[in-house]
Order: C-alpha cells, then sequence, then structure tokens
C-alpha cells in the first residue's frame, strides 16, 4: 500500500519495526549522528524512485542481515516531527516475518526488546509515537450496554471470559453513558479489579473528573465533547489517553492536547448509530495516513476486519459487538 508522499524539503525514512516472539529489535544511533547515541528502530532514507517497502528491506538488511519478504510488511504509522535543524517524514511498517539473525553489521549494538520496556526518553522525539503503537493492543474492548451494581461486574466479568484464547482484551473501555456519576464510579472501582484479574487494563470514559475519582485505572477516553473544551493534556503521562473522533479536525485537536490514541468512526453502518454518515475504507485510509498517533478503526467492525484496518494503516479495531455479549 502505498503511502502519503512525503514533502519534498522532508527526509524520508522507511522505518521497521521488526517483531520477534513478543520482541522488536532496536539499535543505537552512532554518536556522530544525527539524535546520537539515542536508541532507534532500524530503517533509513528512502531514495528517489525507490518505494518504502523496497527501501526498508534494503536497509534492514544492510544494517543487521536480516531478510524481510515485501509482502509481509503491514503499515503501522506515519510521523512528521521538525527537530528545528532536520525535518522527517517517518514512515513506519511491521512485519514479524524476517528470516535470519540479526547482527549489527555496521558496528552498531542491536538488541530484541519487550515493547513494554521502551521508554520515550530513550528515543528521538519522532519514535515516540511508534513506541506507543506498540504498547497498545490491536483490539481496543468496548462494554455495551451495562447494568449497574454486581450485575455490571457479572457482564463484565462474563464478556472477558468468554473471548477466545488468542484474542484477549488488553485494554478494555469501560463505557456507560446513561449512568450516573455515582454508579459508574462505583462500578469502575469493582471493574477495575476484574480486569486486573483478566490482565486487561481498565480505560474510563468520559470527562475529567472520571479519572480523578478513579486515578487507578489505565486511563481516561474522552468523547469528543469533552475533548473539544480542552486546550492541554489532562491527565499524566504514562496514563493513556484516547479521543473519540470523527473527522481530521478532531484528529488534529486529540494530537494537539497529547492524546496517545484516538478512535476514529463510524467506519460503517451501525445498529447503535443508525443512519449516522459511514466514513468508509477510503477516507478511513486517507485520515489514518496524516494522523501521528495510532488510530483504532470504531463502527460496525469484528475480529474479522483486523486485517483490513492494519492495511490501512489502522492500530487495530475498538468495538462492542465482537466481544460483548447479547450486543
Amino acid at each position: 500500500m502505498a503511502r502519503i508522499e512525503a514533502d519534498v524539503r522532508e527526509v524520508h525514512v522507511a522505518v521497521g519495526v521488526i517483531a520477534r516472539g513478543g520482541r522488536v529489535l532496536i539499535a543505537r544511533r552512532p554518536d556522530h549522528a544525527h539524535q546520537g547515541g539515542l536508541l532507534e528502530f532500524p530503517g533509513g532514507k528512502v531514495e528517489p524512485g525507490e518505494t518504502v517497502q523496497a527501501a526498508l528491506a534494503r536497509e534492514i538488511s544492510e544494517e543487521t542481515g536480516l531478510h524481510i519478504p515485501l509482502d509481509s510488511l503491514h503499515p503501522v504509522i506515519g510521523i512528521r516531527h521538525d527537530y528545528g535543524d532536520k525535518r522527517v517524514f517517518l514512515d513506519v511498517w511491521r512485519t514479524d516475518q524476517a528470516q535470519g539473525e540479526a547482527h549489527g553489521r555496521e558496528g552498531q549494538p542491536i538488541d530484541w526488546v519487550s515493547p513494554c520496556s521502551l521508554r520515550d526518553e530513550d528515543f528521538p522525539m519522532a519514535n515516540r509515537p511508534i513506541i506507543r503503537a506498540l504498547k497498545l493492543p490491536f483490539l481496543l474492548a468496548i462494554t455495551g450496554s451495562m447494568c449497574t451494581g454486581q450485575a455490571g461486574v457479572q457482564q463484565l466479568h462474563k464478556a472477558l471470559a468468554n473471548l477466545p484464547e488468542g484474542k484477549r482484551a488488553r485494554l478494555v473501555l469501560l463505557r456507560a453513558p446513561d449512568m450516573v456519576a455515582e454508579d459508574y464510579n462505583s462500578l469502575a472501582e469493582s471493574a477495575l479489579e476484574v480486569c486486573e484479574a483478566a490482565g486487561a487494563g481498565l480505560m474510563l470514559h468520559g470527562s475529567v473528573a472520571v479519572f480523578d475519582d478513579n486515578p487507578d485505572a489505565a486511563g481516561l477516553h474522552l468523547p469528543w465533547r469533552e475533548a473539544e473544551k480542552l486546550k492541554a493534556r489532562p491527565v499524566p503521562d504514562g496514563i493513556w489517553l484516547g479521543v473519540s473522533c470523527h473527522d481530521g479536525r478532531e484528529i488534529d485537536h486529540a494530537v494537539a492536547i497529547g492524546a496517545d490514541y484516538v478512535t476514529l468512526g463510524p467506519l460503517q453502518q451501525t445498529a447503535t448509530h443508525p443512519g449516522a454518515p459511514a466514513l468508509g475504507w477510503e477516507k478511513f485510509r486517507e485520515l489514518v495516513c496524516q494522523a501521528p498517533i495510532p488510530v483504532f478503526g470504531l463502527g460496525g467492525l469484528g475480529l474479522a476486519d483486523l486485517e483490513a484496518v492494519h492495511h490501512a494503516g489502522g492500530q487495530g479495531v475498538a468495538g462492542i459487538r465482537y466481544w460483548w455479549p447479547n450486543s
């Protein structure tokens, strides 16, 4: 898939997220290079007339000795960044089918590391959205219609237990827009225990006050009506911040207030929002290519759509019906 064209005044860089056994390959930049001494994901400059996939396969081979099948590459994210002395467009692609054993052919230290161990401060600033994309799951599980009290807790427990092996939820968005604040806060306290027992992080949904009342949650997801009121990031770094978006303007605002990811939709018609205009795949792909942070597709999607979302450059699928009982 061709990614958005880079500005001719920018350096177009192909970046590879090479995954193997739950780890990703990183290298350390030479001290004399731009941003020297920091860690990086392998890759290099795209030459004139070269596709980004071909450039990435060439650079990975030259740097590490690994062979990358071109058809195994999937887009992750595109990031434009101005360092002041240099402007770059990072065109990031992922594969888990690299062949061979990696070694630093240019003398650079390389290592396979767990994504959860990656720290922002160890990488150039432009790489930080890549780290977000690696730490986020491919599936954002959103709760459907919920009961209050213990009945709601049982609903959540059942939904988590019924997910198929290999599709376990790592982030659960507790969405109950019709629930009064007192009932939601009570439910969130119990839901946090249920999610932790299942190995999932709990995302709260609503205003900043919701997170203030439940600061042990994994993060806060803002509906657009709440996000548009803000001018700065409302939660500390290290806490996930998501925003529900429907167009490019809203994505730009989410980026401006420091969101770690957005949901974008509805991509297709949904039963929960009948009559709402759907973006469609072409528009979704266009907006994803322009977004400098991870984007989850939302609306009318299920597990079977995950590959299509990845091919469009999206982070994954956010939804209700693929996991919530009777949705």
